[in-house]
C-alpha cells in the first residue's frame, strides 16, 4: 500500500498532552470530559475545542498545541488550553493533574469514552486495553521526507532511557509501590503493536508493515500501531510517545525541547551525508527496562562489549551536545533545565518522597495537582517525626 507523507517545516513542534481529571474530595479519577468538552468547545464550530480531545478514558482529557515553530509557543499554547479548563473544574469540585499513571484508582471502574474507535480498541484488545489507566506526553517535530523519518526514528531509539528516566511518573498503581520507576511504560507495553518500535530499511519497508497488519486485520488503520517513536505520515512529523506524564508545563516545555533539538540534530547530520546509526534492539530494549527500572539510577549499555554509562551521565552529555542547536532554536532555558529536573528529582522521586515522610496516596495527589496548577515542582518534605 502507499502511505503519503505530508511534509513539515523543518523541526516545526507539536505536543500532546494527557491531563487526569480528578474529584478533589476523593482524589480519585473522575469520568467527566463528556460533561466538561461540550462546555469548552460551545463557542467554536461544531462545539468542538480545537485544542481540547476525548480519550479513552472519560477521566481523561487531552490539550494539544497547533503547529508551532518554538518550544515556548507550544508550552503558551498549552498554557492557553489549560487555562480555559479550570473555571469548568473548579465549579466542579474537580482537579487536573498529568503523571504517567494516578496512585491508586483501579483501572476496573474507569468509564469508557463514547467512541466507536475506543469501543472497537475494547473489543479486540480486551483485559489488555480496559487496564490502559496511563497517561502520557507526546511530541512532534518536523520532517521533509518519509525516508528522513524512518531513518530519524531508528536513531533516537538509543534516546529511548534518557527520555523515559527524565519523564518516569509512574511508581505507584491500584495504591501499590510497584519498584518501578515507570510502570506505565510496561503496562503500554502489553499492547501487541506498542512498545519499542522495529527498525526498518526505508519508508518502502514502512509501507509494506503497515499493508501487512492491515491486510491481516492486527489493525485498522496505522493509528493503531504506537510505537514509542513513530513516523506520523499524516502531520509529516517523528512522534516521540515515550515519556510519561509530566507533572508541570516547565517538564513538558524541556522534553519538546530535547525532542525538537535531538530531530533537528540528526536532521543536519543527513543533510550532510552522514548515515544515521541504528542501535541493536537487544540494547534498545535492556536499556528501556533499565530506564524503567531506575529512573536516573540507571546504568545503560553503551555497545556490544557491554560497557555502561550513568543516565544522569548520558543526559548531562546530551544537554552540553544539543546546546548550540537549542540556541539556534530559541530554546537553551528549556533544555538546561533538564540538569535542574535531575537535581530536584523526576516524579517518581518527588511522590515516593510525599508517601516516605509520612503521606497518603491521596496526599500524592494533591502533590500532583498542585505541581500542575502552580508549575512549580513539590519542595522536598521533611522527614516524619518518629
Amino acid at each position: 500500500m502507499q502511505i503519503d507523507f505530508r511534509s513539515s517545516e523543518r523541526s516545526s513542534l507539536g505536543v500532546e498532552v494527557e491531563l487526569e481529571i480528578v474529584d478533589l474530595e476523593s482524589r480519585e479519577l473522575r469520568s467527566g470530559a463528556s460533561e466538561i468538552l461540550p462546555l469548552l468547545g460551545r463557542d467554536h464550530p461544531n462545539g468542538e475545542h480545537p485544542k481540547a480531545k476525548h480519550e479513552l478514558l472519560e477521566s481523561t482529557i487531552e490539550i494539544i498545541t497547533g503547529v508551532c515553530t518554538t518550544v515556548d509557543e507550544a508550552r503558551r499554547d498549552l498554557e492557553g488550553t489549560l487555562g480555559e479548563l479550570y473555571p469548568y473544574m473548579d465549579e466542579r469540585g474537580m482537579g487536573l493533574m498529568c503523571s504517567g499513571t494516578h496512585p491508586f484508582s483501579d483501572w476496573a471502574r474507569q468509564e469508557i469514552s463514547p467512541s466507536p474507535r475506543y469501543a472497537q480498541l475494547i473489543e479486540d484488545m480486551q483485559w489488555m486495553a480496559r487496564r490502559l489507566q496511563i497517561f502520557g506526553i507526546h511530541v512532534h517535530v518536523g520532517v521533509r521526507s518519509p525516508e528522513k523519518a524512518v531513518a530519524i526514528v531508528n536513531a533516537l531509539t538509543m534516546y529511548i532511557p534518557h527520555f523515559l528516566a527524565l519523564s518516569a511518573s509512574s511508581p505507584f498503581w491500584k495504591g501499590t509501590d510497584t519498584g518501578l520507576a515507570s510502570c506505565r511504560s510496561k503496562v503500554f507495553e502489553g499492547l501487541p503493536t506498542a512498545g519499542v518500535p522495529y527498525q526498518l530499511s526505508g519508508w518502502d519497508q514502512f509501507e509494506q508493515f503497515m499493508d501487512t497488519l492491515i491486510s491481516a486485520k492486527t489493525i485498522h488503520t496505522i493509528r493503531e500501531v504506537w510505537w514509542d517513536i513513530r513516523p506520523h505520515p499524516g502531520f509529516g512529523t517523528v512522534e516521540l510517545r515515550i515519556c510519561d506524564g509530566l507533572p508541570t508545563m516547565g517538564e513538558v516545555a524541556t522534553v519538546a525541547a530535547i525532542s525538537q533539538c535531538l530531530v533537528d540534530r540528526l536532521n543536519t547530520l543527513m543533510d550532510r551525508g552522514y548515515t544515521l546509526p541504528v542501535p541493536r534492539s537487544w540494547i534498545i530494549r535492556e536499556n528501556k527496562w533499565r530506564a524503567a527500572r531506575y529512573g536516573l539510577d540507571a546504568e545503560i549499555i553503551l555497545d556490544d562489549q557491554g560497557r555502561l554509562q550513568p543516565v544522569r551521565e548520558a543526559i548531562e552529555e546530551l544537554v552540553d551536545e544539543l546546546t548550540p542547536v537549542a540556541r539556534r532554536l530559541g530554546c537553551s532555558d528549556e533544555l538546561r533545565n533538564a540538569l535542574a529536573m535531575m537535581e530536584r528529582g523526576p516524579s517518581y522521586i518527588r511522590q515516593r518522597e510525599v508517601i516516605a515522610a509520612g503521606g497518603a496516596m491521596t496526599d500524592v495527589v494533591d502533590s500532583l495537582v498542585e505541581e500542575l496548577r502552580t508549575d512549580r515542582l513539590t519542595p522536598t518534605p521533611k522527614p516524619a517525626i518518629p
